[in-house]
């Protein structure tokens, strides 16, 4: 079995609200779910309203597989317009590592 996640740290385009962040968010996450059925969160920076931190976690029964589905989802985010991404972090694991 294997477990993968990927994290991105975001940089916000024209938010200048916690709620207007919201309305950006939300629908990104709700659509990264649905298209990829993976676990998704806003993972840290709740309380600045221009960045967040989006995480995706996934258990696959093979890498390729998990590998596949993260890159997808880096792709997706990458091409939001509204969200610019400043890093990223990818790491997977074998569940006997």
């Amino acid at each position: 079995m294997w477990i993968g996640w990927i994290e991105f740290d975001i940089l916000l385009g024209d938010v200048h609200s916690l709620k207007a962040k919201r309305s950006v968010v939300r629908p990104v996450l709700a659509e990264i779910k649905r298209r990829f059925d993976v676990s998704v969160t806003e993972a840290g920076l709740q309380d600045q309203y221009r960045r967040t931190v989006i995480g995706v976690g996934l258990v696959a029964s093979d890498r390729a597989h998990l590998v596949e589905v993260l890159a997808a989802v880096e792709r997706f985010v990458a091409a939001r317009p509204e969200l610019g991404m400043l890093s990223v972090r990818q790491r997977e694991l074998r569940s006997d590592d």
